[in-house]
């Protein structure tokens, strides 16, 4: 079956029984990240969880059927999920459903595959749009209406009580990746000793609270280390990266966002003639730039002019090609890169 972000969990639950597959792809792989441990949570025991490469199965593709088939050391349920590009596991999907069209895979278990550099019109999806015990899912780019809609829910479930503006504030604090929305809601829900049956009212200052852990997990100090250009904070940042596992296509998603923005700032202050200062004064008036963005945009302002940024957005677009078509070495290639463009930030322009 053929899904997006917004009817995938109504499909999977339609049938009853899990989906023997699941193929997560698009631009919003942070999405299709979450929306991997949704599924996850349908099952009714999801027991041991078995990681695979798309390296692994490409080298080996009979390799998904033989382990969607194997019991558990410890006789519990289990399920495979599976980290690849583009088509890498292809040719292992086609083995598993042959297996499973030849009576040879009952009680398989799940098999959930998050796939960068892939989309609904590739070959893996479809081998399995057209089948009921499947599911291709589609993830677009997300916007901050329909981040701060997720937020919206994620607390409701947790039983927080938001205003729509503290969604927004979560949502763009989150850079709006679903994952660490879902963290700060979590952070936020414990520090105030929510629950669905004793649900607590959340305001700016229990956010304030949670706030300096709650960004120690997200992208933006390395975001505003690379574009602020600051070679002192930059090692410790990526040190975090790594012990945080960070996902690189993820960090250069945030990094792209804030680049774009920076060029829309720039291009407004030349166009109306505004001092950077002005500029960001007005913006947060206007409630485009939040408050707490405020310094490290007028920083980055300072670094970055039309053509800098012109040739930064080239850059990127370039680097994210090179992350998804080699996912194996992708935070060795990311570190090597904002090392020089955080370098290249530091001298002002």
């Amino acid at each position: 079956m053929k899904a997006t972000g917004k009817d995938y969990l109504q499909l999977a639950q339609r049938g009853g029984a899990p989906m023997r597959v699941s193929f997560l792809c698009g631009q919003d792989e942070a999405g299709a990240a979450a929306a991997a441990d949704k599924l996850v949570a349908l099952l009714p025991h999801a027991g041991e969880r078995v990681e695979l490469s798309g390296g692994e199965l490409r080298s080996d593709p009979v390799r998904l059927g033989d382990e969607a088939r194997s019991s558990s050391l410890f006789g519990t349920d289990r399920y495979i999920r599976v980290r690849c590009s583009g088509d890498e596991a292809h040719d292992a999907v086609a083995n598993l459903l042959a297996l499973v069209d030849g009576g040879e895979a009952d009680g398989a278990c799940p098999v959930i595959i998050v796939a960068t550099n892939a989309s609904d019109k590739s070959r893996t999806a479809k081998l399995l749009i057209p089948r009921k015990d499947a599911l291709a899912v589609m993830f677009y780019p997300p916007d901050l209406r329909s981040v701060t809609a997720e937020v919206a829910r994620m607390a409701a479930g947790a039983g927080l009580k938001l205003s729509p503006e503290l969604a927004e504030r979560i949502a763009r604090g989150a850079a709006l990746d679903l994952r660490l929305c879902q963290s700060e809601v979590d952070k936020l829900a414990l520090y105030l000793d929510a629950s669905p049956l004793a649900p607590r009212l959340a305001d700016g200052e229990a956010l304030d609270a949670i706030g300096a852990r709650t960004e120690e997990d997200g992208f933006m100090p390395l975001v505003n280390a690379v574009l602020g250009g600051d070679t002192q904070r930059l090692p410790a940042e990526l040190a975090r990266m790594a012990e945080l596992e960070l996902n690189p296509v993820g960090v250069l998603l945030a990094i792209e966002r804030r680049a774009a923005q920076l060029a829309q700032l720039t291009a407004r202050a030349a166009g109306g003639g505004q001092r950077i200062a002005d500029l960001l004064e007005n913006e947060q008036r206007a409630r485009r730039v939040f408050w707490r963005d405020r310094a490290d945009l007028e920083r980055q302002m300072q670094r970055w002019d039309a053509g800098r940024l012109d040739r930064l957005v080239s850059r990127l677009a370039g680097l994210h090609r090179t992350l998804l078509a080699n996912s194996a070495a992708a935070p060795l290639l990311l570190a090597q890169d904002l090392a020089e463009i955080t370098r290249f930030a530091s001298t002002r322009r």
